[in-house]
């Protein structure tokens, strides 16, 4: 589970570099490409605007299949409170571009999955795929706007990962 989880982020974070390689964050002292998972980072970082946030929530397994079958769920969170030069009042579009970013990130459906525990990183037999966000409602909290979008990531369990 954690290989598919680690490939997914890593495609994301890839694709992100493509598609917008203005959103940035520096962490630790690194400028980076604006996408983190929550559960390896420190309060302060996910707290951050105008970056993706995943959060991994519900696991099923299938094992019908030859090899078990994972569905998890990741909760991509972000948000802004627009740019100070326009008063905030441009955070509808910045939302909106997140938007669009995410969704061209999320586009291929599909990565090789990848044992990333191993360093240089090695090539696994399957492949993860996921499915096309579910955008759930703006929520305007004071100053801030933001949104979650929840995709369904999908990979067969390796007998090594077993």
């Amino acid at each position: 589970m954690q290989n598919a989880r680690d490939t997914f982020y890593l495609a994301l974070r890839n694709q992100l570099t493509l598609v917008n390689p203005e959103r940035l964050l520096t962490l630790r002292g690194v400028l980076r490409p604006g996408i983190v998972v929550e559960e390896n980072e420190s309060a302060v970082v996910v707290a951050a605007p105008d970056i993706f946030v995943l959060r991994w929530n519900a696991l099923t397994i299938d094992d019908q299949h030859a090899l078990p079958l994972t569905e998890q769920l990741c909760a991509v969170n972000y948000w802004t409170e627009g740019t100070s030069t326009n008063g905030g009042l441009d955070r509808g579009r910045l939302l909106s571009a997140m938007d669009s970013d995410l969704t061209q990130m999320l586009g291929g459906l599909n990565a090789a999955k990848q044992n990333f525990g191993a360093t240089p990183p090695s090539a696994m037999a399957t492949r993860v795929f996921w499915s096309t966000p579910a955008m759930e409602p703006i929520v305007v909290t004071k100053n801030r706007i933001s949104r979650v979008a929840r995709v369904r990531v999908y990979s067969y369990e390796e007998a090594s990962e077993l």
